[in-house]
């Protein structure tokens, strides 16, 4: 049960700033090979399923801050919106996150640059990055979780 707890809260992370989407469902799948004993899921699959994981974490970190330089944006403005959308996260779920994430790129970037053209660039980079970063997690944790539940399905 925790396993599969633990891959319905990857899949939402993946949507989700702030949860460890794929992380999760990797975590679910190991949960799941050691209570069943390597039987259903065995290595080669926790292996694949380990790549997976690690192409989307270097994406998720390389997504958001890359769309926010390419709109001109300062690494503190990236660290604004990652601490902005935690807190986000905290007071107002996803919405808040997302909206979190942005004011932070915003709210830096205004008292850096003292430009609010500038800073609206720097927020729409890091919005076009985090659009084609989720994308890609969903497509990803999507793909994990089908072959965890294949793996389950065809049995030891």
């Amino acid at each position: 049960m925790a396993a599969i707890v633990l891959v319905v809260v990857g899949l939402i992370g993946t949507v989700v700033p702030g949860i460890p989407g794929t992380i999760l469902i990797f975590a679910g799948a190991l949960v799941y090979a050691i209570m069943e004993r390597f039987q259903a899921v065995g290595w080669p699959t926790l292996v694949v399923l380990g790549l997976l994981t690690a192409a989307a974490t270097a994406a998720d970190w390389f997504a958001t801050s890359v769309g926010a330089r390419l709109g001109g944006a300062s690494g503190w403005s990236v660290v604004g919106g990652m601490l902005g959308g935690f807190v986000g996260l905290l007071v107002f779920s996803l919405p808040g996150a997302i909206l979190g994430a942005l004011g932070g790129v915003l709210a830096v970037e205004i008292l850096h640059a003292k430009d609010w053209r500038k800073a609206l660039k720097a927020g729409g980079g890091w919005a076009v990055g985090w659009i084609i970063n989720t994308v890609f997690q969903v497509a990803i944790g999507l793909v994990m979780a089908a072959i965890f539940v294949w793996q389950v399905m065809q049995g030891p």
